[in-house]
C-alpha cells in the first residue's frame, strides 16, 4: 500500500474538477481571443472562471490575472514591480525562507543592480513586523513575504505587515500558494498589493495559476506578445485550466472551515503519535492545518525520506 503525504508539493486532480474541464479539452475548442463563435464560447468560459475566483478571494475580476503557475506569478510580481518602480529606489526585502520561485528571482534582481535584504525568521518560523520595519530604507520599493511557508507551514502576520507598508507607501507582495483553499481569507482585508496563487495545490490542474494585482498598481509585463489578460500577460489562454482552477477553488471554499478543522485534527493525531516515538516539531502550531514539519534526533532528513519511500510512504 502506498501512502501519499506530499500534498504541499501537489495534489491529485478531483473528479469533479476533471468533469468540469473535459468539455474544454474535447468538445469545445478555439482560441479565446478569436472573435468567431468558437472563440467567444471559450472566452465566456475564461471570464466566468475569472469572476468566480475573484469572488472567492475577495477582489474585483479586473484585478485577477491567469498565469501558467505560481512560479510565473512570483516572477512577474517581483520583476514587474522592480522594473516599473526602479526610479523610486532599488531596495527589495524578501524572507530568507521563501519558495525558490521568489528567492531565485530575488537573486536575479541582485545580479541586475538591485539591493536585496533576506529577512531571517524567528525560532518559531515567523517573520515579525518589527524585523520588516527595521529593514526598511528610503530606497525600499517592494517587500515579498509568503502567507504560509511551504516547508514549515507557519502563517505570517500579513495584515500587520501590510498596514506598516501601506503607511510608508511601499508595495507588498505575498506568495499565497499554500494558503489558498486552506485558510479562510479576504484579499482586500489582508491589505496586500499583489498575491500569487496556484491551482494544483487545491486538487486542480497543473499548468495554471493566478496573480492578484491591486487596482492602481503599475507593473511591467513579463511576456511580450498578444493582448491577452488585458494586455498584461501575453499567451494563448489556457481555458480548460482556468475552468479547472475555478471549480477546484469553489469546492475548497464551500466548507473551508470544516475541511480545515478536520485536516488539522488528523494532523494533530499523527503528530501526537510521532511525538511519542521521539520526533520534534519544527516551528509552532500557528501553521497550515495540514502541515507537519518534524525531525528525529540523529537521523538525517534525506535518509529518512529515502527509507520512508522504500516503505511506500511519500
Amino acid at each position: 500500500m502506498s501512502i501519499y503525504l506530499d500534498y504541499a508539493a501537489s495534489t491529485p486532480l478531483k473528479k469533479e474538477v476533471l468533469d468540469a474541464m473535459l468539455p474544454y479539452l474535447t468538445d469545445y475548442y478555439g482560441n479565446a481571443s478569436s472573435t468567431h463563435s468558437f472563440g467567444r464560447r471559450m472566452n465566456q468560459a475564461l471570464e466566468k472562471s475569472r469572476r468566480l475566483i475573484s469572488k472567492l478571494i475577495g477582489c474585483n475580476k479586473d484585478e485577477f490575472y491567469f498565469v501558467a503557475s505560481g512560479t510565473e506569478a512570483n516572477n512577474w510580481a517581483l520583476k514587474g514591480i522592480a522594473e516599473k518602480y526602479k526610479e523610486k529606489g532599488n531596495h527589495i526585502i524578501v524572507s530568507a525562507f521563501e519558495h525558490p520561485a521568489v528567492l531565485n528571482t530575488a537573486k536575479h534582481l541582485e545580479e541586475n543592480g538591485f539591493d536585496v535584504t533576506y529577512l531571517l525568521p524567528d525560532s518559531q518560523g515567523h517573520i515579525t513586523v518589527e524585523s520588516v520595519n527595521e529593514s526598511l530604507t528610503d530606497q525600499t520599493i517592494l517587500v515579498s513575504i509568503m502567507y504560509v511557508n511551504n516547508e514549515v507551514g507557519t502563517i505570517q502576520p500579513l495584515k500587520e505587515i501590510a498596514a506598516l507598508l501601506r503607511e510608508k507607501e511601499i508595495i507588498f507582495h505575498s506568495d499565497g500558494v499554500q494558503a489558498l483553499g486552506y485558510l479562510d481569507f479576504d484579499i482586500k482585508d489582508l491589505g496586500v498589493d499583489l498575491m500569487s496563487f496556484s491551482s494544483h495545490k487545491i486538487y486542480g490542474p497543473t499548468g495554471v495559476g493566478g496573480l492578484y494585482i491591486r487596482k492602481g498598481i503599475k507593473i511591467k509585463s513579463l511576456l511580450d506578445g498578444g493582448a491577452q489578460e488585458r494586455q498584461r500577460r501575453a499567451g494563448t489562454s489556457h481555458v480548460a485550466g482556468a475552468v479547472g482552477f475555478s471549480e477546484a477553488l469553489k469546492l475548497r471554499v464551500e466548507n473551508i472551515q470544516d475541511t480545515s478543522k478536520a485536516l488539522k485534527n488528523k494532523r494533530d493525531y499523527l503528530l501526537d503519535g510521532l511525538t511519542k516515538l521521539g520526533c520534534h516539531l519544527n516551528g509552532d502550531l500557528n501553521r497550515h492545518p495540514g502541515n507537519m514539519n518534524i525531525r528525529f534526533d540523529d537521523i538525517p532528513g534525506e535518509t529518512l525520506l529515502m527509507n520512508l519511500d522504500l516503505e511506500g510512504i511519500a
